[in-house]
């Protein structure tokens, strides 16, 4: 899930995005693209992001979303 994250953001971004990098410290993420990431993940994953899942911690970097994802994946409907 990670490696898909990281291309995704990668493509929108025109740059390489490593999975530990914080990604709004670094400047490769505005915050029009973490709006349109947060569309895209809940399209693809099936899930839905709101309230305190759409603090600024869980979007810093690769692996936060990741986990973040996979998290929302096993939570029971």
């Amino acid at each position: 899930m990670g490696d898909e994250v990281a291309e995704h953001l990668s493509r929108i971004v025109k740059a390489p995005v490593p999975r530990d990098e914080d990604l709004f410290a670094s400047g490769l993420v505005p915050s029009v693209v973490a709006m349109e990431l947060i569309v895209h993940l809940e399209a693809t994953y099936g899930i839905a992001i709101t309230g305190p899942d759409l603090k600024l911690a869980n979007f810093r970097t690769v692996e936060r979303i990741s986990a973040l994802v996979q998290r929302l994946r096993e939570q029971p409907a």
